[in-house]
């Protein structure tokens, strides 16, 4: 015999009162976290209230705890997912940037200085293969129709002026 709604809003009304701290103790097993447990409650208490399908459960608390628990474990479920899916965004956050360093800025300034004197020990052609390369992003097939040379050689070219430069860097 199902009851009538006023009735069984009152009824589900008083025993969500009654047993609200179970309920929020059966969130906080599963979340670790009490604020996040009353939100649970509170979600539970206002799902349940809006599906007028379960004026037919026979044992309502049972019923209560179980949409307590769903919730909870759906609310940690989506936890670990969005960590997992940021974590990688907010270890960036807390990487030390380097450019602004005054120490970073001197190597730097030093490295390009080591660059343009081995590029300047170079045969004008590597570094000019080099230099289209490198810097204005050709392929080896557009540096060999620029310069007309084979791309065989623009490769070499290109192989031979950067274990140069990193020699020099190495040193």
């Amino acid at each position: 015999m199902m009851m009538p709604v006023e009735n069984w809003t009152q009824e589900l009304s008083t025993l969500f009162i009654i047993n609200r701290m179970q309920l929020r103790r059966a969130a906080y097993k599963i979340l670790g976290d009490w604020d996040l447990s009353d939100d649970i409650v509170q979600d539970a208490y206002i799902k349940v209230t809006e599906v007028s399908a379960i004026q037919n459960v026979k044992q309502p608390l049972a019923y209560l705890f179980q949409i307590v628990r769903n919730l909870a474990i759906d609310r940690y479920r989506r936890g670990i997912f969005e960590t997992e899916l940021f974590k990688s965004e907010e270890e960036g956050l807390f990487v030390q940037a380097l450019t602004g360093m005054p120490e970073t800025n001197a190597i730097n300034r030093q490295h390009l200085t080591l660059m343009a004197q081995a590029l300047a020990k170079l045969p004008e052609r590597t570094k000019r293969v080099f230099m289209l390369y490198r810097l204005d992003g050709y392929t080896h097939r557009m540096i060999a129709d620029e310069l007309n040379i084979s791309t065989s050689l623009a490769n070499i070219l290109i192989h031979e002026a950067t274990e140069h430069c990193k020699g020099v860097l190495l040193k």
